[in-house]
């Protein structure tokens, strides 16, 4: 019987143009989420996805034209019209695309699955409506030196909207990495979460100011509210006042009257005090923004000059407390930390008495209890009655969560601190520092989109690379993944590298970058020598005799840098001394020198502080084979909530340093009890003629947290 021409469907088939189709359709799902994911670490726009999803919806009639028209063969590619129709290569073919179609979805629900469970971005920030960033201020002075008068402007009245409670207003930390007009206000407003942008400029000439204003509306890019305002430098005093008053009725938010007498106060009346205190100010910002101990110590004459211009200057002399308890924690020398401690409450206590409203007040004095004496429940209460007089106050928010969690509150600071970043989203060490609380507790998978968002805001950090890198190990055991996110010449990715590599074993690939980092304070720590250093990772690759050898030589040098240590450093210090000493094979004097720095632990003030010190203690113990001593401690270390941070449970199974006591039935159970933490993949033992530990610290260890 004749047959007809197939249908125009059994054509398709025939042909192989639906399999050629859903190849091109996995194969574009596939790439789209490809450079999703890598859009932000190649600079890209973020249409790029966009633009490569309709470039190959383009493309799609094209594809099936030729899947239609060609075959393709052994000898390239064929019209189909050249092929019988039962050719055997059009069945190898369509089995070919089938096994290709499989890959692609494969590889596309990799990559969906890696972008949710690895990639995940942090939480976006919310819009609501009433919501305002104040952007830098423009200069249009002709006299370049008044960039301190017109950044002082800003920052005074956005110190003002703070104190409407109903507004929520970002930090000066997030806006002040824009410029003063930028072109894409839209996006801008999506980045710091806000509906309103304040833009300003500034002219001063002689003793004439010229000030303009106008409130923008981010999301149609309309004009809300502009003002110009024209002062002399002996009239200008309030009208950062004024305007933050104009904004808030321009926004609908409700003034109580507590806050509407906030926003009509003026600070001084004094021309010379103002000044000084704008310049206070300005140094005391740039100090944030360089890092600088230098730059911030320079504010502080600035602000003694605003006091002694107007002895009732309340808010010069907050801010002055401030600087000095920063200076202090910062450990500006031994002398000056003293008396800047003392000073600090002094002054602190001072502008409360001349102000008892003033916020700045309540945070100067908790600054002090927190920095200055480390009693934490007086911190808390003066940050808990600054959050009261300005609810949204985002240093006062994130030095709450700072204290929350070293009260052991890590719930409450996780809080405090996601409150502080959606006020100041573009703040780096903040959101940092949620990142590490996250980890502190445990939730290391929660960790890490807030430390690859701080990680965007600073990408040169090697300090988010090192945490960001410690929350993939913490959380899986992933060492790969974790060394991927730690490349770089740097002594301190280095150190974290050998590290990261001596947990796989490859000890001579980790001996070879610690003797690659030059032997300076700055990247081995008093107390920590760089001999030391090397002598850990010999002793734990199983090369004995030269750990002896190095252990020798680190002994003086560590035992040098204890007079000049205090707290956790001199504790850190005395770890050092007791591991040079069994490594010499002093067993005796080691475990005594390990003791005295428990009792440095004891005193200690809080988890945060001691759980470093205790981590490599127990490794310490380790290292002596004392699995007796060891044990309790690490079973103390997994039990205690908050010290996530600096031991992980998978460590059980991967730090080499542990490896003496594995075998202690003790050690075993534990493994046991926290058998669901348990790696994927874990890495041989050294040989048996290995003994010994190594710290789990880094040979530089980290700055220690807020």
């Amino acid at each position: 019987m004749a047959t007809g021409k197939p249908g125009f469907l059994a054509e398709l088939k025939r042909r192989n143009v639906w399999r050629a189709a859903a190849l091109y359709v996995g194969a574009v799902w596939a790439l789209a989420q490809g450079v999703s994911q890598l859009t932000p670490a190649l600079g890209l726009p973020d249409l790029a996805a966009r633009w490569f999803v309709i470039a190959a919806a383009i493309g799609f009639p094209l594809w099936i034209a030729f899947a239609w028209l060609y075959e393709f063969t052994p000898h390239g590619f064929r019209r189909d019209a050249e092929i019988a129709a039962d050719a055997p290569i059009r069945h190898s073919n369509a089995r070919k695309l089938d096994f290709a179609i499989i890959a692609v979805m494969a590889i596309a629900i990799v990559l969906l699955a890696s972008g949710y469970f690895i990639h995940r971005k942090a939480p976006a920030v919310a819009i609501t409506a009433k919501s305002i960033a104040v952007l830098p201020f423009e200069n249009l002075s002709s006299d370049k030196q008044n960039d301190y008068f017109v950044s002082g402007m800003q920052d005074l009245i956005l110190t003002k909207l703070a104190d409407v409670g109903s507004l929520k207003v970002i930090s000066r930390t997030s806006t002040m990495q824009y410029k003063s007009r930028p072109e894409n206000l839209k996006q801008v407003g999506e980045q710091l979460g806000v509906a309103t942008i304040l833009e300003g400029s500034v002219q001063k000439a002689g003793n004439e100011v010229l000030i303009n204003v106008q409130l923008i509306d981010t999301r149609t890019d309309s004009h809300i509210w502009a003002e110009s305002y024209t002062r002399t430098l002996d009239n200008i005093f309030g009208v950062e006042g004024e305007v933050a008053g104009k904004i808030a009725t321009a926004l609908n938010a409700k003034l109580s009257p507590a806050q509407s007498a906030a926003l009509a106060a003026i600070p001084t009346t004094n021309r010379a005090a103002y000044d000084a205190f704008l310049r206070g100010e300005y140094q005391f910002n740039k100090g944030f923004i360089d890092n600088d101990m230098a730059v911030w110590k320079a504010a502080l004459p600035l602000y003694r000059q605003a006091m002694a211009a107007d002895p009732k200057f309340a808010l010069a002399l907050a801010q002055l407390s401030i600087t000095e308890s920063i200076l202090f924690y910062r450990n500006l020398g031994s002398e000056d930390a003293v008396h800047l401690s003392a000073q600090s409450r002094a002054d602190a206590e001072r502008a409360l008495a001349l102000q008892p409203d003033l916020p700045e007040a309540q945070l100067a004095l908790g600054y002090y209890d927190y920095y200055g004496r480390h009693d934490y429940a007086g911190a808390l209460t003066a940050f808990a009655a600054a959050l009261k007089l300005k609810p949204n106050d985002a240093d006062a928010l994130s030095a709450q969560g700072y204290v929350q969690r070293r009260m052991g509150q890590f719930d409450a600071a996780i809080a405090s601190l996601t409150r502080a970043v959606a006020l100041d989203p573009r703040n780096f060490v903040v959101t940092r520092e949620l990142g590490m609380t996250y980890m502190m507790v445990g939730r290391y998978r929660e960790a890490e989109p807030w430390l690859a968002r701080a990680l965007a805001l600073q990408p040169d950090s090697t300090a988010a690379k090192d945490q960001y890198a410690t929350a993939i190990f913490g959380g899986a055991g992933d060492i790969p993944r974790a060394l991927s996110a730690v490349q770089g010449d740097d002594p301190e990715m280095k150190s974290m590298r050998a590290w990261l590599l001596s947990l796989q074993r490859k000890f001579p690939e980790a001996i070879a970058l610690i003797r690659s980092i030059p032997d300076t304070p700055d990247n081995f720590d008093p107390g920590a020598s760089k001999a030391g250093t090397l002598a850990q990772y010999f002793w734990v690759a199983g090369d004995t005799a030269r750990a002896r050898e190095l252990y020798a030589e680190a002994l003086p040098l560590d035992r040098a840098a204890l007079p000049h240590l205090h707290g956790p450093g001199l504790a850190g210090a005395w770890i050092n001394v007791g591991m040079d000493l069994v490594g010499t094979g002093q067993t005796a004097e080691g475990l005594a020198a390990i003791a005295k720095a428990q009792v440095i632990v004891a005193t200690l003030p809080d988890v945060i502080m001691r759980t470093p010190i205790e981590a490599s203690t127990a490794q310490a113990y380790a290292m002596a084979a004392r699995a007796d001593l060891a044990v309790p401690l690490l079973a103390k270390l997994l039990a205690t909530r908050g010290t996530g941070l600096d031991f992980a449970p998978v460590a059980l199974w991967l730090l080499p340093g542990l490896d003496p006591i594995r075998n202690d039935p003790g050690f075993k159970a534990l493994q046991q009890q926290y058998a669901k933490y348990k790696p994927a993949v874990t890495y041989d033992n050294p040989p048996a003629s290995s003994s010994g530990a190594m710290s789990s610290s880094n040979p530089s260890p980290p700055k220690p947290s807020p």
